[in-house]
């Protein structure tokens, strides 16, 4: 009998890799790490085609006339100049204009806060006859274009006479169905036994609503407030129909009333980059602040 077949004895042969053993080997690149490349770069391309008509905008606010027009067109400036933002606040009341959007676009996200989180509570946790008739009309409202509503809107505040008013301006935006339906799907994830403790305990609905709801939904409420400020703060076709008054123009609506003025603008392509650059800065800060709760927000809205 050999060595290797008597009892008790180790083998030495080298033993076979079992079939199916996919084990990653060493210096052979895997195929999911050149998928995972390409995606990253796919997306670094993306966000380079979708990044430069603003990063144009931001440049060319200061840039000279002569570079504004220079060809080949001139990326980066080579003399950096305010003067595009000087000969705008000399030609434009921007402060007011700048205030009017603030106070607006500020009183339309918290109202929007308020109502669209009582309302999603309601859908969300209470029980009562019509429920889900109510959250049905909200989705509803949400396939109805925003277009169809203006004459409406405009008759409407026209009636309560509310034209050429901040009321008139942030009324109509007062709760969207957006909102309601997104606190609505972030509040169900909440544990109905958390809230029915807090029942037993003698809390009443507003204090559980209050107390115990709202802070549990912070991520949705940031990305509710980042959505309605950016909509509110660019919103232009309303507030154009809405207001004769020029004191009561937003910044959009003022820029876009200034571009359109030969005697004030003149074929200033400077001022109107410095003007664009203006309008989108106050939303890059809000983003920027609360994009740690909107990453959240977004990816657990409507979990249950």
């Amino acid at each position: 009998m050999s060595a290797t077949n008597a009892p008790g004895a180790v083998s030495t042969a080298p033993s076979k890799k079992p079939d199916g053993d996919d084990r990653p080997k060493v210096g052979v690149k895997q195929p999911r790490s050149v998928k995972r490349i390409f995606v990253y770069v796919l997306l670094s391309l993306g966000l380079l085609i979708m990044s430069a008509p603003f990063l144009w905008m931001a440049l060319s606010s200061f840039k000279t006339t002569s570079e504004l027009t220079a060809s080949p067109p001139v990326w980066i400036p080579t003399e950096w100049t305010l003067d595009n933002f000087r000969d705008l606040l000399d030609k434009l009341d921007l402060p007011l204009y700048f205030m009017n959007s603030v106070i607006v676009a500020v009183l339309v996200t918290v109202s929007n806060l308020v109502f669209c989180s009582m309302l999603g509570y309601a859908l969300a946790k209470l029980r009562f006859a019509g429920r889900n008739k109510i959250f049905g009309l909200v989705l509803g409202a949400l396939m109805v274009p925003g277009n169809l509503m203006l004459l409406p809107l405009f008759v409407l505040m026209s009636k309560l006479q509310l034209i050429d008013s901040y009321a008139g301006l942030v009324l109509p935006f007062a709760a969207g169905a957006f909102g309601v339906f997104l606190m609505r799907q972030f509040m169900q994830s909440i544990p109905d036994e958390l809230l029915e403790a807090a029942r037993m305990d003698g809390a009443g609905e507003w204090y559980i609503f209050w107390r115990i709801v709202i802070p549990l939904v912070k991520p949705a409420l940031a990305t509710l407030s980042i959505f309605t400020f950016l909509g509110s703060w660019n919103n232009f076709v309303w507030p154009l129909i809405a207001t004769n008054d020029p004191d009561k123009y937003t910044l959009p609506v003022a820029l876009a009333t200034f571009a359109t003025d030969p005697n004030k603008a003149g074929g200033s392509n400077g001022m109107l980059m410095a003007g664009s650059f203006l309008i989108v800065l106050p939303v890059l800060v809000v983003f920027i602040a609360l994009q740690r709760h909107f990453t959240q927000g977004i990816a657990t809205a409507g979990m249950k």
